[in-house]
Formats: structure tokens, sequence, C-alpha cells
């Protein structure tokens, strides 16, 4: 003769559902918001070179950066020129928001040495 089964474990797998849910939300949001600040980087390493490749070229070095970004991009950077050098930092676009500056991406490069009259 065969046992009844348990009544308890009706809906068993339910519940195990139900509570893996969050977590499996939150390690999805974990990974978006990596891969964003991994795309930020890139962004910001691009725009720093294109600064510096027009300070070698006199041109507009924050011109040149700020337009080296994507467009969506461009609200969320900061570009600041200190002679030779620039440095880009790019704030991903993350949910939640405050994740944003702590993932900030700053890449500076430099233009060489002055050159010679």
């Amino acid at each position: 003769m065969k046992a009844p089964p348990f009544r308890a474990e009706h809906g068993q797998s339910s519940v195990e559902l139900v509570a893996l849910l969050p977590l499996t939300f939150v390690v999805g949001v974990a990974i978006m918001a990596l891969l964003a600040a991994r795309s930020a980087s890139g962004e910001a390493a691009a725009a720093a070179q294109a600064g510096a490749m027009a300070l070698i070229q006199d041109a507009d070095p924050t011109a040149a950066a700020r337009a080296a970004l994507p467009a969506p991009s461009r609200h969320r950077s900061e570009i600041h020129v200190h002679g030779r050098r620039i440095t880009v930092t790019v704030r991903p676009a993350t949910q939640p928001r405050f994740l944003g500056g702590a993932l900030a991406a700053t890449t500076s490069a430099d233009a060489g040495p002055e050159p010679r009259p």
C-alpha cells in the first residue's frame, strides 16, 4: 500500500520561487550596474584621448572631449583641463541613481610636454 503524500509539501516549489525572486532581482540589478560602469569607463577613456589629441592640435580640448562622448553621457560627465592634461569623469546611468557616483569612471590623458617654439 502506498503512503499518502505529505500535505505540507504542496506548494513548496512556489514558496521557494517567491523567496528567490528578490535575490534574482538584486543580482540582475548589480550585473547591469557593473556593465554600465564598464561602459562609462570606456567612454571616459575615449573622451580623454580625444581631448588630448585636440590639445596637441591646438584645438579646444573640452569641446573635443564632449563631442567624443555619446549624447546621453554628456550631461553625466565632468571635463577638467590642467595644462596639457585632460581628466574626464563619467557617471554611469544606473538605477538606483546613488550608484552612479560610486561607480563613476575617471580617466586622464596627457598631451605631452609643451611644444618648443
